[in-house]
């Protein structure tokens, strides 16, 4: 399974972006889909899942309300709407799967960057 993010950039406090994650391979063998975020000096942390059989999704705390997780099945993408972004959503957002070939994989992509400036 192969995962390109796009979308990131800079944007004001309180603006809006879409992050899109393009997913090739073997599709078929993800389970769950999801965005992660690493700040410098962090750790990388998970913001939002979402799983491929019932759709139910996950947020962390800190962007629930404001982030929305969605895929588009046709396509194999995955997109994060990030809406009133604020300075400490600053961070490298990177596209993450999860499921199994054999034995279970969890696999990120390369990463774009999002800057909000306050």
């Amino acid at each position: 399974v192969q995962l390109v993010e796009s979308g990131g950039g800079l944007v004001q406090a309180g603006g809006s972006l879409r992050l899109t994650c393009a997913v090739s391979g073997s599709t078929f063998t993800i389970s769950t889909m999801g965005w992660g975020r690493q700040a410098p000096g962090k750790q990388r942390e998970l913001v939002a899942v979402i799983t491929i059989g019932d759709g139910i999704t996950n947020y962390a705390d800190s962007v629930k309300g404001r982030f929305t997780i969605s895929r588009d099945n046709a396509r194999n993408t995955m997109y994060l709407q990030m809406n009133s972004l604020k300075s400490e959503d600053t961070a490298v957002y990177y596209c993450n799967v999860r499921g199994r070939i054999g034995g279970r994989y969890d696999y990120w992509g390369q990463g774009t960057q999002v800057t909000v400036s306050s």
